[in-house]
């Protein structure tokens, strides 16, 4: 493929402080948004330039036209990706063409006619795994009684009574913690805030986590040294990462002895339970942060529940030789 607008040097550097790729990812609220955008541009950039090295930083993405973001289009679907994945890169590029146009690096017309790709359409199976009740009461057999495993078990129990993103119990702050109301405020995607609520369970493993931390201003959670010792910066608990909240499961999982699940799959489940419960899809919406009930929906196992149901009510005979 070539796209002589995009590697070869017909345009100077672009000045950090100009740079859509710069000012796109400062434009983002949630610092796992971030790298995830920064990702999507980076592999991009790789893709267009044939270099390894290359990264969205300084390329002229103010000089593509419709012809190249087609041409990306189609690269991108060859990857063997998934229609999210890809589409996830399409709106990245949509998003750093946007702020090359509001640059004035490009006019109104080269954007919109490049930004006007559709999203890739596929249909497949619900991805991620369901986490059962024994799965969850393993993992918290595995926290012991040092401050890393109370602080597990109370992690454990926030990411199965609330369905929280990682990078959303990461941000969570002592001062988001409500044990009256027995709620969390958590601040989601684009800078959303909602009430996430805990189950009384639940509540007892944070109480028991807090008790380790203290009351000092700062992350709600924590990582912590081999001594013990609470990883602080200027008096403050610093807060976990959405890798760290990754690792702390796979290894209490491990431990259990149990197959491993994410922490979105925590989600699917929360999401999942609460259909199963005959939780109105409005209500299970808003307390997940969903932006639309479609996303939600997408969680609700009840058709395959039912489905399956229809196929347990009939019975293999038995088996008998002819005579």
């Amino acid at each position: 493929m070539s796209l002589p607008a995009v590697t070869e040097p017909v345009a100077p550097p672009v000045e950090p402080a100009r740079d859509p790729y710069h000012v796109y990812l400062d434009s983002l609220t949630s610092p796992e948004s971030r790298r995830t955008m920064r990702g999507c541009l980076d592999r991009l950039a790789r893709l267009l330039t044939g270099d390894e090295e290359a990264t969205g930083a300084g390329q002229p993405w103010h000089l593509l036209r419709y012809e190249h973001t087609v041409r990306i289009r189609t690269l991108l679907t060859e990857q063997g990706w998934s229609a999210a994945y890809v589409n996830k890169h399409l709106v990245a590029l949509r998003r750093v063409l946007k702020e090359a146009w509001r640059l004035g690096q490009s006019s109104a017309e080269d954007y919109a006619r490049a930004s006007d790709l559709a999203p890739v359409r596929q249909s497949r199976l619900p991805t991620g795994h369901h986490v059962p009740p024994e799965v969850v009461g393993a993992a918290l057999a595995a926290c012991d009684d040092s401050a890393a495993g109370v602080r597990d078990a109370a992690l454990i129990a926030v990411l199965y009574s609330t369905g929280c993103r990682r990078a959303e119990i990461g941000g969570l702050a002592l001062a988001d913690y409500d044990p009256g109301a027995r709620s969390l405020r958590v601040r989601g995607k684009r800078d959303k805030e909602r009430l996430a609520y805990l189950t009384t369970d639940a509540i007892g493993l944070v109480e028991r986590w807090l008790a380790v931390r203290g009351g000092s201003a700062g992350a709600l959670f924590s990582p912590i040294s081999r001594a013990g010792r609470i990883r602080e910066r200027d008096g403050r608990p610093v807060g976990l990462t959405g890798q760290g909240i990754a690792d702390i499961l796979a290894r209490r999982l491990g431990e259990a002895g149990v197959s491993r699940r994410t922490a979105h799959d925590f989600r699917r489940t929360f999401i999942g339970e609460l259909l199963d419960a005959g939780v109105d899809l409005a209500t299970a919406q808003a307390l997940v942060g969903h932006s639309s009930p479609a996303t939600t929906a997408r969680y609700d196992r009840r058709p395959e529940k039912t489905r399956r149901e229809a196929v347990d009510r009939l019975r293999l005979p038995t088996a008998r030789p002819l005579t």
